[in-house]
């Protein structure tokens, strides 16, 4: 028997993050229906994730693959979800739990995003466009660069005007100073790219600062249940396991 994959989020008080994530699992799902897949939270959403594995271990199970929701290796990734995984252990001594890789850095993350932003209208060959990669922002640098660098990229690729990150919180630029950046090098039009898998405050955030520094600004949404998306997650759980991931065929 496979071991479950239990994909843990950050959780927030915003219903549409929770729904966004049920989404994404649910083509998860869809790509693997022989795989028994579960949802989880750190905080602010149920079911937490020592409440999942506890499910798990109650269904029989003797193992389980928990898989972060997570962009980069910030506290989340390596506080929070450890110390979880840690009690269920310490409750269930006989249910090994292992701990995949975060979701980033990646290539099928940078397709989503980029997805996202072209579905919202941004053209690649418009040199007056300034483009935000907007993340969350973290204490890291580490995951903050990650997010530079996939601007970069996308500059580098592009005629725009200018593609930088920009962050939500504890991390610099903020939208006002990244916006004004843009202009300096030329923008005539602001666009918004996610680097969030769901919507909640801290996009919320992004996007009304956007539209306070900028005329109509094009805001792209998170990446929600993109296909690649799903596809990392279950790539994830099988690099965990050692075996290749193989989607089945409904």
């Amino acid at each position: 028997m496979t071991a479950p994959l239990v994909a843990v989020a950050h959780g927030s008080r915003d219903p549409r993050s929770a729904a966004t994530i049920h989404a994404l699992l649910d083509v998860v799902r869809a790509k693997r229906p022989d795989l028994d897949v579960r949802a989880a939270f750190l905080d602010l959403s149920a079911p937490r994730l020592g409440d999942v594995l506890s499910a798990v271990h109650g269904d029989g199970h003797d193992a389980a693959v928990v898989v972060p929701l997570l962009l980069g290796r910030a506290f989340h990734a390596r506080v929070d979800v450890p110390a979880a995984v840690a009690e269920a252990e310490r409750r269930y001594p006989r249910l090994q739990v292992q701990v995949s890789d975060v979701l980033g850095p990646d290539p099928r993350l940078d397709a989503a995003a980029w997805r996202r932003l072209l579905e919202a209208g941004a053209d690649p060959d418009d040199p007056e466009l300034g483009v935000l990669l907007a993340g969350a922002g973290s204490s890291h640098a580490p995951a903050n660069q990650l997010v530079a660098d996939v601007a970069d990229r996308w500059q580098a690729q592009t005629s725009w005007a200018g593609a930088v990150a920009t962050f939500a919180a504890a991390a610099e630029p903020a939208v006002p100073a990244a916006i004004e950046l843009l202009r300096a090098r030329g923008a005539r039009r602001i666009a918004v790219a996610s680097w969030f898998l769901a919507p909640g405050l801290l996009p919320d955030r992004i996007t009304a600062l956007a539209r306070d520094h900028a005329t109509d600004p094009l805001i792209a949404p998170p990446m929600a249940d993109d296909e690649d998306l799903a596809d990392l997650i279950l790539t994830r759980h099988a690099e965990t396991l050692g075996v290749p991931h193989l989607p089945v065929a409904l």
